[in-house]
């Protein structure tokens, strides 16, 4: 089947739907997301959204405090720009209908937490579910908006990409790329339909399954880095991926975070003899930024031998605790923990991509008509590492950003012909093959990837094991694409084709920084090097690529 819209939105988050609800104003609107829609990092999200609120803050603190832990990289316009919309942006929130935590003193004041790398207390929430509160509102939104039009369990397999050639008589002067829309696998059907749309954009999260333990949801798979790479779009700085310090550890827990806030509350961390140790690393001790207490806690566990360390906040009051914390509280209490008596087993866990499609201001990709917002985007907001409770801030402000940027282009947009859809061959292969065998090669190929990204391109790096590391994930992509063909299309298969190139391209990135900086520590180069590294890492798409989904070519029109 054939879908046309004003604009395709990938990913039900926090930054698809905040630009899906001003887009509405302007035109039609498809919000494809492949599971449920309210399966998204966001509906996970804890601790917050960092905006300058308080009567002790200034927006020139909170920039400060950005530009410091993104070590060097942060682009100080975008940081700007980012944090005095911010604001207005949870204002936006409130009329919504979102019900963020007020103060005990003055009830029209907000509940501001601190988290670590904050110099003020500036983090809006709701209690511990900040992100489900948010998400709950905006979909409801979504929901009673005629021009919203949401499909669950659809799944993207690539863009739809039109090359374009100004001609200057016979000289070809410029060769551009226009995104028309996505081919979409129907998950229930199977069905491949075509989704039209004068702008595309992809919110679809982040990659944090790429690795072994990891904080985000099942359908954090990178397929928005995946099948923008694909596409030809460029992406920028993937080597710096994101550890939260503090993920449950304990067998019956999945994927379950423990909020920075608890931290920023004075929680405190301790090996199992109850010694603290961050004192040890940074002078502001369990506030430090993040990724140098993942590299604390990941030292601290090689010194000792023990499977994690401990967060302790028992000596707060304990029906404070469960006002402030009510989720966690719960979750532990439900696997035999009482925080306000026992110290919370954690570890370090892979948690947010920094890098990711590299946008501008707008949100506006290397491709004409296409953008990236959130996780999933690369702005220059995050730098070499992200300031807690920036994320959910950053999707806001580029969703009303590129939101607004659309509705400016839209009439003229709605000029251009509309290309004719090539049928997709994805997936055409035999039919016959047995899939219960495939399916075992498709969990075994993820494990395997899975491992190897946790072991060789962990928290700390060295030359040698990421070399290894790409040798080996090249073996793995070869084998995908040798099995492809004769493999019906499902979903396991596309994530892993989506998880495996992910993983090839945060080594690449990886094995070009010959330095150490914020998030990406290389035991054979420990110093940073301002004079050659104080740029991004930029990757694009090599020749030899696959790439499957290409329109045919569109001449301009002589000048």
């Amino acid at each position: 089947m054939n879908y046309q819209f004003d604009y395709l939105v990938i990913g039900s988050g926090i930054a698809g739907l905040s630009f899906a609800l001003k887009a509405a104003r302007t035109g039609t609107v498809a919000i494809v997301t492949k599971k449920d829609k309210l399966e998204t990092s966001t509906n996970y999200a804890q601790g917050g959204i960092a905006s300058v609120l308080g009567p002790d803050d200034s927006f020139q603190l909170h920039i400060q405090d950005t530009l410091t832990a993104g070590d060097g990289l942060c682009h100080e316009d975008v940081v700007q720009m980012v944090v005095r919309c911010g604001p207005e942006r949870i204002q936006e929130l409130v009329e919504m209908g979102v019900a963020f935590n007020r103060g005990t003193v003055k009830a029209d004041a907000f509940d501001l937490g601190r988290e670590g790398g904050h110099s003020r207390n500036r983090i809006v929430h709701a209690q511990d579910l900040t992100g489900q509160a948010v998400e709950k509102v905006l979909i409801a939104r979504a929901e009673e908006n005629p021009n919203i039009h949401i499909f669950e369990n659809h799944l993207v397999l690539d863009l739809l990409i039109q090359h374009q050639s100004i001609r200057s008589g016979s000289i070809s002067i410029q060769q551009q790329d226009i995104c028309r829309g996505a081919y979409v696998l129907e998950s229930e059907t199977q069905e491949i339909h075509s989704f039209l749309a004068n702008a595309v954009l992809l919110c679809t999260g982040g990659a944090g399954k790429v690795y072994l333990y990891t904080s985000n949801p099942d359908v954090a798979t990178g397929d928005g880095l995946a099948i923008a790479y694909r596409a030809g779009a460029r992406l920028a700085n993937l080597e710096f991926v994101q550890f939260h310090p503090t993920c449950l550890y304990h067998p019956q827990a999945k994927n379950f975070l423990i909020s920075e806030a608890v931290r920023g509350e004075g929680g405190r961390l301790i090996d199992k003899r109850g010694r603290a140790f961050m004192q040890n690393y940074h002078p502001l001790k369990d506030l430090a930024f993040r990724d140098i207490v993942a590299r604390a806690i990941d030292t601290e566990m090689k010194k000792t031998g023990d499977d994690c360390v401990f967060l302790d906040i028992s000596h707060k009051d304990a029906d404070f605790l469960r006002r402030r914390f009510p989720n966690i509280y719960q979750k532990c209490l439900s696997l035999g923990i009482d925080i306000t008596t026992d110290p919370i087993p954690v570890v370090p866990a892979a948690h947010y991509m920094c890098g990711g499609i590299l946008t501008d201001k707008k949100g506006r990709s290397s491709i004409e008509s296409l953008y990236a917002i959130g996780e999933c985007a690369c702005t220059g907001l995050h730098g070499a590492n992200r300031l807690a409770s920036n994320s959910l801030l950053e999707a806001m402000v580029y969703g009303h950003e590129a939101a607004m940027d659309c509705a400016g282009q839209i009439d003229s947009w709605r000029k251009r012909k509309l290309p004719e859809i090539p049928e997709c061959f994805a997936g055409k292969g035999s039919q016959n093959e047995p899939m219960l065998s495939e399916m075992v090669l498709i969990a075994h190929n993820w494990d395997i990837i899975r491992r190897l990204m946790w072991n060789y391109v962990g928290i700390v790096r060295t030359d040698k094991r990421l070399t290894l590391a790409q040798n080996h994930i090249a073996q793995i992509r070869m084998e995908i694409r040798e099995h492809m063909p004769n493999i019906p299309i499902n979903a396991d298969l596309l994530e892993l084709q989506n998880l495996a190139l992910v993983a090839d391209l945060i080594i690449r990135c990886a094995i070009q920084r010959k330095e150490s900086r914020g998030l990406h520590y290389n035991l054979d180069h420990p110093l940073k090097d301002d004079e050659n590294w104080l740029k991004d890492t930029v990757v694009v798409r090599r020749d030899a690529e696959e790439f499957v989904c290409a329109l045919p070519s569109k001449e301009g029109a002589g000048s």
